[in-house]
């Protein structure tokens, strides 16, 4: 199976995709409750996923909250939740719904505040174990989470997706590899059908009934083991807990060091996370 993030093995987002994320990412203004553009209203990102991006939303908002780059006007949720894995949070009827819309309401933010969200999930305990029925089962989950999405949050705008961290260090069939890693798979052909136009991920209003974000990919998480990525990253134990599949806080550090490199940076990110207004852009150092 072709690797890369993009089609054609590529690892850059196709221009007229980043041009259509630009325009969306600096048409997300403050707006109040009712969703009318408003200078001292706010704005909501949410995270969704399961107890290991509930743990780095955790630690990712206030790194995030304390960075005088940081738009005021954002808010960061944490929707993410450890008793629902991607199967169950696919079911629009699951008791995750309304928790989650508790979570919003509970940040200070109308579902009509809600712009955008960051994805990181997976199959907990997968029984489809072969590929590519693996990550084709958790694509079609993706989708469903994101038609949901969109009923709860009616001007969601944005979605970014990221893999799950490396899991050959894991005691346990929460999700050990391959399947961590093939949650590649399914992020990377998820993207691929929006860009293919496929109906069901359709964002463009030209192009038909608007039934999901624009969609990207968020950090790209996964390296294997010690051995380094391009970048130098690895995954040591010690960035794991006992089980070796929940990252310690040696670990989380480094995926929060991710999310803000990309949202300090990327393209389509940087028109709402960056407050315009800061005196000075520094950047993003990790720790």
């Amino acid at each position: 199976y072709q690797g890369g993030l993009y089609p054609g093995g590529s690892n850059v987002r196709p221009a007229a995709h980043t041009a259509a994320g630009l325009a969306r990412g600096r048409a997300i203004v403050p707006v109040d409750a009712r969703g009318a553009p408003d200078p001292n209203g706010k704005y909501g990102l949410v995270t969704i996923g399961v107890s290991i991006t509930a743990g780095e939303t955790k630690a990712l908002i206030p790194v995030a909250e304390a960075h005088p780059e940081k738009d005021p006007h954002l808010v960061i949720v944490n929707g993410a939740s450890a008793m629902a894995d991607a199967e169950q949070v696919a079911d629009p009827t699951n008791d995750y719904w309304p928790a989650l819309d508790g979570f919003v309401a509970d940040a200070g933010l109308s579902p009509r505040q809600v712009r955008l969200v960051w994805i990181k999930t997976t199959i907990g305990s997968p029984s489809t174990q072969t590929l590519p029925q693996n990550p084709q089962e958790l694509r079609g989950y993706l989708v469903e989470i994101l038609h949901t999405l969109m009923e709860h949050f009616p001007r969601l705008s944005v979605a970014y997706v990221s893999t799950r961290t490396y899991a050959g260090y894991s005691t346990t069939k929460l999700n050990p590899e391959p399947f961590a890693y093939w949650t590649g798979f399914a992020v990377k052909w998820l993207v691929e059908g929006q860009l293919n136009g496929d109906p069901a991920l359709n964002f463009d209003p030209a192009r038909g009934p608007v039934k999901a974000p624009w969609l990207s990919w968020g950090p790209y998480f996964w390296a294997d083991g010690l051995n380094p990525r391009s970048d130098g990253l690895i995954w040591r134990c010690e960035d794991f807990h006992p089980d070796g599949t929940h990252v310690s806080p040696l670990g989380r550090a480094k995926n929060v060091d991710a999310l803000m490199a990309f949202f300090m940076t990327d393209t389509t990110a940087v028109p709402w996370f960056i407050d315009d207004e800061a005196p000075q852009r520094r950047g993003w150092s990790p720790a």
